[in-house]
């Protein structure tokens, strides 16, 4: 197979019964994504690994950056595979080895709620019930609005960028971000959201539904991390 044999027209340039496919193909990969990772993180938190990586990084910021660090490389690998139009199963493999990073990255976060933090799976149930209900309000006002979300891209990108540049310096010099860096994120992912939402129906060829659901993938789970801080702070 060539790209000479693969439609690199942007879905929205084709007809509604095509582009209609691609956008379901790229949520059902979402889903698919989700319930992989939540999967994974089930044998994950009834495994030792989850308790040994949670007491690694406890009070530790130097393991928080090995597993950052990792987790990036990793995250970068697996963005790159999906973007292969020409392989289906590399595109496939990267999907779940995300879900699979997402599980690494998570089990420590979670086996403090599951199992340290009072009542935590109730913090847990309310914080993916408020992401699931976030991400189907910006997918509707993504996919309704007639206005241009392409503006959105360079506040993402910069906003992303500086926010890890925080995390790295909070996690070396012992700093707590607070409530508020909690609360940026949450408004930085949705406008992310927005934004990939949109790029993904007007700029993606048909073939790129794995990448698309890569893309949200990535940012639902963004978007779960930070609420699910924003719920147990809430809640203590």
């Amino acid at each position: 197979m060539s790209y000479s044999d693969v439609d690199l027209r942007p879905a929205i340039q084709l007809d509604e019964t095509t582009r209609g496919d691609f956008v379901v193909r790229v949520y059902q990969h979402l889903l698919g994504a989700i319930v992989a990772f939540a999967g994974i993180e089930a044998i994950l938190l009834n495994t030792p690994f989850a308790e040994g990586i949670y007491d690694f990084v406890r009070g530790s910021g130097f393991s928080w950056l090995l597993i950052l660090g990792g987790f990036m490389v990793g995250q970068w690998i697996v963005t790159n595979a999906a973007a292969d139009l020409l392989n289906p199963q590399r595109q496939y493999a990267a999907l779940f080895g995300s879900a699979g990073l997402y599980a690494i990255l998570f089990a420590p976060v979670l086996h403090y709620f599951f199992r340290v933090a009072d009542d935590g799976a109730t913090s847990v149930a309310a914080a993916g019930l408020i992401t699931a209900v976030a991400f189907a309000g910006l997918t509707i006002v993504a996919v309704v609005t007639r206005k241009d979300l392409s503006f959105l891209r360079p506040i993402v990108m910069y906003g992303l960028v500086a926010a890890l540049a925080l995390i790295v310096g909070a996690i070396v010099f012992g700093l707590s971000l607070g409530v508020w860096f909690s609360v940026g994120m949450v408004a930085l992912t949705g406008a992310a959201i927005l934004y990939q939402t949109q790029a993904i129906i007007r700029e993606f060829p048909v073939a790129a539904h794995v990448a698309g659901a890569l893309a949200l993938f990535s940012s639902v789970m963004t978007l779960f991390w930070y609420i699910l801080q924003l719920v147990g702070v809430a809640r203590d």
